[in-house]
């Protein structure tokens, strides 16, 4: 079965990825895209660059099964309201929404119009952090009493700097990521955090380091450094780490360490990293479509992401009161988000 897939907007970095992928999965037919008011001389330039149509949002959503929300997160919700409306399934980027609020409401959304709802989550398709699952699945650790993750990457400029499109900086953009990987891992959820934020190496509006000193629901302690710290002349763009400590044992995850040196003498002479390893974008996009032909939720469904929401406002209250805040954790487990 070839399932037809679009893209709603191109606005976020991984939009090229995820064309990509979609251009080499077999069972995949990519359609087109379509982009927001204003937008729409980039949307038809990057068709271009993937060789596909530009259509307008009702012609896309016409066409499709699912369409991968690729936009600023301000604009996540009018987005997965127009597909929901359609009845066509999305992959929606991370996070989800700037708010808790506007998370709940695209999840509700897409119950009410019973489309499935997923979560672009790659690192949950890394072969290192999957091995690391299975490492604690099997008791290889014993019982987990700590956890240190990095996310630190470079600062993305753009839309990612404006706190009306984005919901914050460094905060917003990179803590889910390893929150949420922890979570697949342990099975356990944040209950309180504690962060530091500053912005010290550019001049930007929002937040480009943070240290998050969190508390999992089973008591065991878990900090995270997420900070947009590389300088552009990094030979690699940032890296996505997590060490977890068992009664048992240590695992070390560095997600993206499959990667060499490369020296250039050109025209743009340096040093650079080439990541040699499997793309987890892959399989991300893939488990989407199969999900679209098998008519079930993705593997990082919009309910679970909700609390990932909540984890990154709790984080901005506690850089503001200087103090640990709870999470406020929601539940919904309903089988099509």
């Amino acid at each position: 079965m070839t399932v037809c897939i679009g893209l709603c907007s191109v606005a976020h970095l991984h939009a090229d990825s995820y064309a990509a992928c979609l251009n080499d999965l077999p069972d995949a037919e990519f359609v087109g895209l379509t982009e927001a008011d204003g937008r729409e001389e980039e949307g038809r330039k990057k068709a271009d660059e993937y060789g596909v149509d530009y259509l307008d949002t009702e012609a896309l959503l016409a066409e499709v099964d699912g369409v991968v929300v690729c936009s600023t997160n301000a604009d996540h919700l009018a987005w997965v309201r127009h597909a929901a409306a359609a009845g066509v399934d999305v992959l929606c980027e991370k996070p989800l929404a700037p708010s808790v609020d506007e998370a709940q409401q695209i999840v509700e959304i897409c119950d009410r119009a019973d489309v499935h709802l997923g979560v672009a989550m790659p690192l949950r398709f890394n072969q290192p952090v999957r091995n690391a699952k299975t490492a604690v699945e099997n008791g290889a650790l014993g019982d987990v009493q700590f956890l240190s993750g990095t996310n630190r990457g470079q600062m993305p400029g753009s839309w990612f700097v404006d706190a009306d499109e984005s919901g914050g900086g460094a905060v917003m953009d990179h803590s889910v990521h390893i929150v949420d990987i922890v979570r697949w891992i342990t099975g356990e959820d944040v209950r309180e955090v504690y962060a530091e934020t500053d912005t010290r190496f550019h001049d930007i509006p929002v937040e480009d380091v943070n240290l998050l000193s969190m508390t999992l629901t089973d008591g065991t302690e878990f900090v995270l450094d997420g900070s947009w710290s590389k300088p552009d002349e990094w030979d690699f763009w940032g890296d996505a780490t997590l060490r977890l400590v068992g009664t048992e044992g240590v695992v070390a995850i560095d997600c993206f360490d499959q990667k060499i040196k490369q020296t250039r003498d050109t025209d743009d002479p340096g040093i650079r990293s080439v990541y040699w390893g499997s793309n987890p974008d892959e399989g991300l996009v893939a488990d989407f479509v199969e999900a679209v032909a098998e008519d079930r939720p993705p593997l990082k469904t919009g309910a679970d992401a909700v609390n990932d929401v909540a984890v990154v406002e709790a984080a901005y209250e506690s850089a503001r009161r200087t103090k640990p805040v709870d999470v406020e954790l929601v539940e919904l487990t309903s089988p099509t988000s």
